[in-house]
């Protein structure tokens, strides 16, 4: 385990001690923490990448209006 200090804006910090106090359930602060920095990271690794390339003919450019060249770019049917 890897302890840190973190500083918070004070009115998040206090949101989430109210949150943990009256969630009802037993969680800590830190679990929190835990918890929505994992969900953070797992959405921003799974982040789609997109294959976008422009279409040109023989290195001069687009050669078509934008929505023909996003149809080709993406594989759509024109």
């Amino acid at each position: 385990m890897h302890k840190t200090t973190i500083e918070l804006p004070e009115a998040l910090a206090t949101r989430a001690k109210h949150f943990v106090a009256a969630s009802g359930r037993r969680t800590t602060l830190r679990e929190l923490i835990i918890s929505g920095l994992e969900r953070e990271l797992d959405e921003r690794e799974a982040a789609a990448v997109v294959d976008f390339h422009w279409p040109t003919v023989g290195g001069k450019g687009a050669q078509v209006g934008f929505p023909d060249a996003l149809a080709m770019s993406y594989g759509l049917p024109e």
